[in-house]
């Protein structure tokens, strides 16, 4: 009997149950392989936490994109990023001028009265003249792929919103408990 063959039988043939065990586990293995190479199933939660204008593009633009790859998408709003959501305040977010590095200007200048909303207004028109989608319709194309764009029911308390001020498929309501369970869930998870 061989010594490197343990499930040899005696006269060198392999047992049967065992033969089919193993056929069962290498079967088993190769569709646990094939599922990790799927990008279906992978989840991702972005906490957006800033209401500004040029800040309420990037969690929106990841979220839809990470949906049209069928990915599970939760986008969390607290605090400002609410506004985002808010179907009012989101028609009038503003670009901020002051502390930002990239703004081609000194801060002194951009601390004058009136340069955000100059900022902005030249935001606005570079993505208008650009055919870049505005943030009402990236939250519609969001909300259209299954992106689950939550509204932290904290911060529509603290800030005094109603439920109904919010864009329609917004999932209002939300807490941080249940944030922190998609995010403990995710492949990706993301703070803006």
């Amino acid at each position: 009997m061989s010594t490197d063959n343990p499930s040899a039988s005696v006269d060198g043939e392999i047992d049967a149950d065992e033969l089919l065990a193993l056929r069962e586990r290498v079967d088993e293995l190769e569709a646990s392989v094939a599922e990790m190479d799927d990008d279906s199933g992978k989840k991702m939660t972005i906490i957006a936490t800033q209401g500004t204008f040029d800040m309420a593009y990037p969690p929106l633009i990841l979220a839809s994109t990470a949906a049209a790859f069928d990915w599970d998408v939760v986008v969390f709003h607290t605090f400002w990023g609410l506004d985002i959501l808010h179907e009012e305040n989101s028609k009038n977010l503003k670009l901020s001028a002051v502390g930002n590095p990239n703004m081609p200007m000194p801060n002194a200048v951009a601390a004058l009265p009136g340069m955000d909303a100059m900022a902005t207004k030249m935001m606005r028109k570079r993505i208008d003249d650009n055919d870049t989608a505005t943030v009402e319709e990236l939250i519609d194309l969001s909300i259209q792929q299954g992106v689950d764009l939550q509204a932290c029911q904290m911060t529509i308390e603290l800030m005094g919103y109603d439920e109904d001020e919010f864009y329609d498929g917004v999932t209002t309501g939300v807490g941080a408990a249940t944030a922190i369970q998609h995010m403990a869930e995710s492949d990706v998870q993301l703070l803006v």
